[in-house]
């Protein structure tokens, strides 16, 4: 096992991968995927669900989750208002100029 002391705080690393012109540009493009897989993550385990059970209340199957999950799909509205409903929530949509 590593020790702690060499760990370096994930914090400090984007920071410094964050300086490239290049990572940012990828970085920003998968942001909307991070969003949308942060929230319906943090929302499933907030309800201590687990992504069969999520599956099953949205009707749909659990590897659609979990692509969802992995940053591995591209969502339709209609998918993710399913999820919503799913989670007792609601999603909301911003486009910024």
């Amino acid at each position: 096992m590593r020790n702690r002391k060499n760990l370096i705080p994930f914090e400090k690393i984007h920071k410094e991968w964050m300086k490239d012109p290049k990572f940012c540009r990828e970085y920003e493009k998968l942001e909307t995927e991070f969003q949308i897989a942060g929230q319906i993550i943090g929302a499933r385990i907030k309800q201590n669900i687990s992504q069969e059970e999520l599956a099953r209340r949205a009707s749909t199957g659990q590897a659609v989750i979990s692509r969802l999950e992995g940053m591995n799909g591209k969502p339709s509205i209609s998918l993710l208002e399913k999820i919503a409903r799913a989670l007792n929530t609601k999603i909301s949509v911003t486009i910024n100029p």
